[in-house]
Protein backbone atom coordinates (compact mmCIF):
# COMPACT_ATOMS: atom_id res chain seq x y z
CA UNK A 1 0.00 0.00 0.00
CA UNK A 2 1.68 3.65 -0.80
CA UNK A 3 -0.32 6.86 -0.13
CA UNK A 4 1.52 9.80 -1.31
CA UNK A 5 1.81 12.86 1.08
CA UNK A 6 2.23 16.54 0.93
CA UNK A 7 1.49 18.63 4.15
CA UNK A 8 -1.58 19.54 2.36
CA UNK A 9 -5.28 18.58 4.35
CA UNK A 10 -6.11 16.13 1.18
CA UNK A 11 -2.52 14.13 1.67
CA UNK A 12 -3.86 13.76 5.58
CA UNK A 13 -6.78 12.54 4.67
CA UNK A 14 -5.05 9.85 1.99
CA UNK A 15 -2.97 9.05 4.25
CA UNK A 16 -5.57 8.24 7.29
CA UNK A 17 -7.78 6.02 4.37
CA UNK A 18 -4.75 3.89 3.13
CA UNK A 19 -3.58 3.40 6.82
CA UNK A 20 -7.45 2.18 7.70
CA UNK A 21 -6.84 0.34 4.23
CA UNK A 22 -3.74 -0.97 5.16
CA UNK A 23 -4.60 -2.74 8.48
CA UNK A 24 -7.89 -4.26 6.48
CA UNK A 25 -5.67 -5.41 3.89
CA UNK A 26 -3.23 -6.97 6.59
CA UNK A 27 -0.36 -4.76 4.58
CA UNK A 28 2.48 -2.75 5.35
CA UNK A 29 1.86 0.83 4.53
CA UNK A 30 4.53 3.60 2.21
CA UNK A 31 4.44 6.99 2.80
CA UNK A 32 5.74 9.15 0.07
CA UNK A 33 6.93 12.38 -0.82
CA UNK A 34 8.64 13.37 -4.25
CA UNK A 35 10.63 16.60 -3.89
CA UNK A 36 10.56 18.03 -7.50
CA UNK A 37 13.34 20.46 -8.65
CA UNK A 38 13.94 23.05 -9.69
CA UNK A 39 11.44 24.41 -7.21
CA UNK A 40 11.48 27.89 -8.60
CA UNK A 41 9.42 30.26 -9.36
CA UNK A 42 7.06 28.04 -7.34
CA UNK A 43 8.73 28.42 -4.13
CA UNK A 44 11.16 31.24 -4.94
CA UNK A 45 14.07 31.35 -1.79
CA UNK A 46 13.33 27.97 -1.24
CA UNK A 47 16.91 25.87 -1.05
CA UNK A 48 17.31 21.99 -1.38
CA UNK A 49 18.31 21.47 2.30
CA UNK A 50 14.94 23.22 3.27
CA UNK A 51 13.08 21.75 0.87
CA UNK A 52 14.36 18.36 2.25
CA UNK A 53 14.07 19.16 5.70
CA UNK A 54 10.30 19.86 5.22
CA UNK A 55 9.78 16.74 3.30
CA UNK A 56 11.13 14.96 5.91
CA UNK A 57 9.64 16.63 8.75
CA UNK A 58 5.83 16.22 6.61
CA UNK A 59 6.99 12.29 6.43
CA UNK A 60 7.67 11.71 10.11
CA UNK A 61 4.84 13.80 11.40
CA UNK A 62 2.52 11.64 8.88
CA UNK A 63 4.06 8.85 10.10
CA UNK A 64 3.51 9.15 13.79
CA UNK A 65 0.06 10.10 13.77
CA UNK A 66 -0.67 6.94 11.80
CA UNK A 67 1.18 5.03 14.54
CA UNK A 68 -0.67 6.61 17.09
CA UNK A 69 -4.07 5.29 15.22
CA UNK A 70 -3.04 1.98 14.31
CA UNK A 71 0.36 1.04 16.21
CA UNK A 72 0.25 -2.33 14.89
CA UNK A 73 0.70 -1.00 11.64
CA UNK A 74 4.08 -1.56 9.69
CA UNK A 75 4.59 2.34 8.46
CA UNK A 76 8.25 2.99 5.88
CA UNK A 77 8.91 6.26 4.51
CA UNK A 78 10.75 7.39 1.04
CA UNK A 79 11.54 10.64 -0.32
CA UNK A 80 12.65 10.36 -4.11
CA UNK A 81 13.80 13.45 -5.97
CA UNK A 82 12.29 13.43 -9.09
CA UNK A 83 8.64 14.49 -10.93
CA UNK A 84 5.72 13.47 -8.65
CA UNK A 85 3.73 11.88 -11.03
CA UNK A 86 6.60 9.67 -12.53
CA UNK A 87 7.99 8.95 -8.65
CA UNK A 88 4.43 7.96 -6.93
CA UNK A 89 4.09 5.46 -10.22
CA UNK A 90 7.22 4.64 -9.40
CA UNK A 91 6.42 3.34 -5.97
CA UNK A 92 3.05 2.40 -6.98
CA UNK A 93 4.26 -0.27 -9.27
CA UNK A 94 4.81 -3.47 -6.66
CA UNK A 95 1.99 -2.26 -4.17
CA UNK A 96 -1.67 -3.23 -4.79
CA UNK A 97 -3.02 0.62 -4.03
CA UNK A 98 -1.83 4.57 -4.79
CA UNK A 99 -4.05 6.45 -2.39
CA UNK A 100 -3.72 10.46 -3.00
CA UNK A 101 -5.47 13.54 -1.84
CA UNK A 102 -7.82 15.26 -4.23
CA UNK A 103 -9.72 18.40 -3.60
CA UNK A 104 -13.96 17.84 -4.05
CA UNK A 105 -15.43 20.00 -6.77
CA UNK A 106 -12.88 22.13 -8.83
CA UNK A 107 -10.23 19.35 -9.70
CA UNK A 108 -7.13 17.38 -8.05
CA UNK A 109 -4.97 18.50 -6.16
CA UNK A 110 -1.00 18.20 -6.91
CA UNK A 111 2.11 17.49 -5.53
CA UNK A 112 3.27 20.96 -6.60
CA UNK A 113 0.80 21.78 -9.93
CA UNK A 114 -2.56 20.84 -10.06
CA UNK A 115 -1.98 18.40 -12.63
CA UNK A 116 0.19 16.01 -10.99
CA UNK A 117 -2.39 13.80 -9.05
CA UNK A 118 -4.23 13.45 -12.75
CA UNK A 119 -1.13 12.10 -14.88
CA UNK A 120 -0.60 9.68 -11.87
CA UNK A 121 -3.57 8.46 -12.53
CA UNK A 122 -2.98 8.40 -15.74
CA UNK A 123 0.83 7.13 -15.33
CA UNK A 124 0.59 3.67 -13.57
CA UNK A 125 -1.28 0.28 -13.72
CA UNK A 126 -2.23 0.09 -10.10
CA UNK A 127 -5.44 1.18 -9.03
CA UNK A 128 -5.30 4.88 -7.31
CA UNK A 129 -8.15 6.17 -5.04
CA UNK A 130 -8.55 9.52 -4.27
CA UNK A 131 -9.79 10.85 -1.22
CA UNK A 132 -11.00 14.12 -0.35
CA UNK A 133 -10.14 16.11 3.06
CA UNK A 134 -11.77 15.76 5.80
CA UNK A 135 -13.19 18.82 5.90
CA UNK A 136 -14.93 18.59 2.49
CA UNK A 137 -16.59 14.69 3.73
CA UNK A 138 -20.13 15.40 4.31
CA UNK A 139 -20.87 15.88 7.51
CA UNK A 140 -17.37 15.98 8.57
CA UNK A 141 -17.52 12.76 8.72
CA UNK A 142 -13.68 10.90 9.19
CA UNK A 143 -12.55 9.25 5.72
CA UNK A 144 -10.14 6.33 7.05
CA UNK A 145 -10.93 3.23 5.25
CA UNK A 146 -12.98 0.33 6.46
CA UNK A 147 -16.60 1.80 7.51
CA UNK A 148 -19.68 0.22 6.70
CA UNK A 149 -20.74 2.10 3.79
CA UNK A 150 -21.78 1.06 0.42
CA UNK A 151 -19.77 1.01 -2.48
CA UNK A 152 -20.59 2.16 -5.58
CA UNK A 153 -19.60 0.67 -8.51
CA UNK A 154 -19.69 1.96 -12.42
CA UNK A 155 -20.56 -1.02 -14.98
CA UNK A 156 -20.07 -0.67 -19.00
CA UNK A 157 -21.23 -3.50 -20.72
CA UNK A 158 -19.21 -2.41 -23.75
CA UNK A 159 -16.09 -1.79 -21.66
CA UNK A 160 -13.59 -5.58 -20.24
CA UNK A 161 -14.40 -4.56 -17.25
CA UNK A 162 -13.24 -7.79 -15.45
CA UNK A 163 -10.69 -5.72 -13.01
CA UNK A 164 -13.17 -3.05 -12.25
CA UNK A 165 -15.41 -5.59 -11.56
CA UNK A 166 -12.93 -7.56 -9.16
CA UNK A 167 -11.48 -4.95 -7.46
CA UNK A 168 -15.20 -3.56 -6.63
CA UNK A 169 -16.21 -6.78 -5.38
CA UNK A 170 -12.92 -7.68 -3.08
CA UNK A 171 -13.17 -4.68 -1.36
CA UNK A 172 -16.69 -5.73 -0.61
CA UNK A 173 -16.29 -8.85 0.51
CA UNK A 174 -13.21 -7.38 2.42
CA UNK A 175 -15.44 -4.61 4.43
CA UNK A 176 -18.43 -6.85 4.92
CA UNK A 177 -20.57 -4.13 2.50
CA UNK A 178 -22.70 -3.74 0.61
CA UNK A 179 -22.19 -3.31 -3.07
CA UNK A 180 -24.62 -1.17 -5.64
CA UNK A 181 -23.67 -1.50 -9.53
CA UNK A 182 -24.69 1.27 -11.68
CA UNK A 183 -24.92 1.18 -15.39
CA UNK A 184 -26.53 3.85 -18.05
CA UNK A 185 -27.34 3.62 -20.76
CA UNK A 186 -28.29 5.61 -24.36
CA UNK A 187 -30.38 5.35 -27.08
CA UNK A 188 -28.16 4.81 -30.54
CA UNK A 189 -27.44 8.09 -32.36
CA UNK A 190 -29.63 6.70 -35.17
CA UNK A 191 -32.50 7.09 -32.96
CA UNK A 192 -32.04 11.02 -32.68
CA UNK A 193 -33.69 11.38 -36.17
CA UNK A 194 -36.47 9.02 -35.97
CA UNK A 195 -39.10 11.12 -36.39
CA UNK A 196 -42.35 8.62 -34.93
CA UNK A 197 -39.82 6.33 -32.59
CA UNK A 198 -42.19 3.34 -31.07
CA UNK A 199 -41.44 4.01 -27.27
CA UNK A 200 -41.88 0.05 -27.40
CA UNK A 201 -38.40 0.01 -28.69
CA UNK A 202 -36.99 1.84 -26.12
CA UNK A 203 -38.03 -0.39 -23.37
CA UNK A 204 -37.23 -3.47 -25.34
CA UNK A 205 -33.47 -1.62 -25.49
CA UNK A 206 -34.05 -1.16 -21.90
CA UNK A 207 -34.79 -4.52 -20.90
CA UNK A 208 -31.63 -5.90 -23.12
CA UNK A 209 -29.18 -3.75 -21.73
CA UNK A 210 -30.44 -4.44 -18.14
CA UNK A 211 -29.99 -8.43 -19.12
CA UNK A 212 -26.40 -7.85 -20.31
CA UNK A 213 -25.98 -5.71 -17.41
CA UNK A 214 -26.65 -8.64 -15.22
CA UNK A 215 -24.90 -10.97 -17.28
CA UNK A 216 -21.85 -9.34 -16.37
CA UNK A 217 -22.31 -9.78 -12.93
CA UNK A 218 -23.27 -13.18 -12.41
CA UNK A 219 -19.85 -14.72 -12.50
CA UNK A 220 -18.72 -11.73 -9.74
CA UNK A 221 -22.00 -12.66 -7.74
CA UNK A 222 -21.04 -16.37 -7.66
CA UNK A 223 -17.11 -15.76 -6.99
CA UNK A 224 -18.37 -13.71 -3.68
CA UNK A 225 -21.97 -15.22 -2.65
CA UNK A 226 -21.38 -13.26 0.58
CA UNK A 227 -21.55 -9.98 -1.11
CA UNK A 228 -25.15 -8.05 -0.88
CA UNK A 229 -25.37 -7.16 -4.20
CA UNK A 230 -27.89 -4.19 -5.98
CA UNK A 231 -27.80 -2.77 -9.62
CA UNK A 232 -29.36 -0.30 -11.06
CA UNK A 233 -29.97 -0.25 -15.22
CA UNK A 234 -31.44 3.45 -16.51
CA UNK A 235 -31.14 5.89 -19.45
CA UNK A 236 -29.20 8.42 -18.80
CA UNK A 237 -25.69 10.08 -17.84
CA UNK A 238 -23.66 7.17 -15.60
CA UNK A 239 -21.40 10.12 -14.12
CA UNK A 240 -24.08 12.10 -13.02
CA UNK A 241 -25.68 9.10 -11.40
CA UNK A 242 -22.42 7.67 -9.94
CA UNK A 243 -21.95 11.50 -8.19
CA UNK A 244 -25.15 11.08 -6.72
CA UNK A 245 -24.81 7.54 -5.84
CA UNK A 246 -21.47 8.99 -4.05
CA UNK A 247 -23.41 10.36 -1.17
CA UNK A 248 -23.37 8.48 1.77
CA UNK A 249 -21.27 5.97 -0.27
CA UNK A 250 -17.81 4.42 1.17
CA UNK A 251 -15.89 4.08 -2.23
CA UNK A 252 -17.17 4.62 -5.46
CA UNK A 253 -14.95 2.59 -8.35
CA UNK A 254 -14.84 3.66 -11.86
CA UNK A 255 -12.78 2.30 -14.42
CA UNK A 256 -10.35 3.90 -17.20
CA UNK A 257 -9.00 2.35 -20.37
CA UNK A 258 -5.41 2.26 -20.79
CA UNK A 259 -4.65 4.79 -23.53
CA UNK A 260 -2.66 7.90 -24.15
CA UNK A 261 -3.61 10.79 -25.90
CA UNK A 262 -0.95 13.00 -27.84
CA UNK A 263 -1.88 15.83 -25.72
CA UNK A 264 -1.18 14.03 -22.38
CA UNK A 265 -3.11 12.16 -19.94
CA UNK A 266 -6.57 10.99 -20.77
CA UNK A 267 -9.72 10.08 -18.73
CA UNK A 268 -12.96 8.85 -19.67
CA UNK A 269 -15.82 11.49 -19.44
CA UNK A 270 -17.34 8.95 -16.53
CA UNK A 271 -14.45 9.21 -14.95
CA UNK A 272 -13.44 12.54 -15.24
CA UNK A 273 -16.86 13.49 -13.60
CA UNK A 274 -16.90 11.29 -10.75
CA UNK A 275 -13.39 12.44 -9.71
CA UNK A 276 -13.76 16.01 -10.13
CA UNK A 277 -17.56 15.74 -7.97
CA UNK A 278 -17.89 13.12 -5.66
CA UNK A 279 -18.21 13.19 -2.41
CA UNK A 280 -16.54 9.70 -1.10
CA UNK A 281 -13.39 8.38 -2.22
CA UNK A 282 -12.91 7.57 -5.87
CA UNK A 283 -11.12 4.28 -6.95
CA UNK A 284 -10.16 4.27 -10.85
CA UNK A 285 -8.90 0.49 -11.98
CA UNK A 286 -6.98 0.85 -15.42
CA UNK A 287 -8.32 -2.38 -17.61
CA UNK A 288 -7.97 -2.68 -21.71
Amino acid sequence: MTAGVDGSPESRAAARWAAGEAVLRQVPLRLVHAVDWPLDPVFPGVGGQDADRWADQVLSETAEELRRRHPQLAITTRCPTARPAAALAAEAADAALLVLGSRGIGGLVGFLVGSVALSTVAATDTPVVLVRSDDEAPDGSDTDAGAGAAIVVGVDIHEAGDRVLDFAFEEAARRGCPLRAVHGWKLPPAYTYVPFFDPDNERDIGRSVTRMAEDMLLPWRQKYPEVAVTSSVFRGSPGERLVQESRGAGLVVVGRRRRRSPLGPHLGAVAHAVLHHAAAPVAVVAHD
